[in-house]
């Protein structure tokens, strides 16, 4: 059977889940993931856990940090006064926003802490220090 190597494209299905066995995404609900490996379409150590299998594998691959989505970076995290942020936006803890980076550039960012005067806002991916977890599963190599 062939194996997936750098080039191939994929389809595989997954689960993600925390090392608290909490899932925070699987493709069983949807149709299989499709990527091509090499490419940086996925997070490294997903994508260099797929290399070598054939279709039809299945495996699980505990995936640190620092080959997902990286350490939680604190120089990430700022406190915004309130009234810097627009009154017509509603603001809850865990609420996704969109802010302007100093070149212009739209950077999402998740409201982590509220009080009367203050809005913290952190900048990291939401998995961003965690280590991942997941039960891959080759379907196909495409052609």
């Amino acid at each position: 059977m062939t194996q997936a190597k750098s080039g191939d494209s994929v389809a595989i299905h997954y689960t993600g889940r925390l090392e608290d066995g909490t899932v925070f995404d699987s493709s069983r609900d949807r149709g299989p993931l499709e990527f091509a490996i090499g490419n940086g379409e996925v997070i490294p150590g997903f994508e260099a856990a797929v290399v070598g299998m054939t279709p039809g594998d299945a495996k699980t691959e505990v995936i640190p940090a620092e080959k997902a989505y990286g350490p939680h970076r604190e120089e990430m995290v700022m406190v915004v006064e309130r009234h810097h942020i627009p009154a017509d936006i509603p603001l809850d803890v865990g609420q996704q926003l969109q802010i302007q980076g100093p070149q212009g550039q739209i950077v999402p960012v998740m409201v982590t802490d509220l009080s009367e005067a203050d809005v913290t806002l952190d900048a990291n991916h939401p998995l961003a220090g965690e280590t991942l977890i997941f039960d891959i599963e080759l379907v196909e190599i495409q052609a």
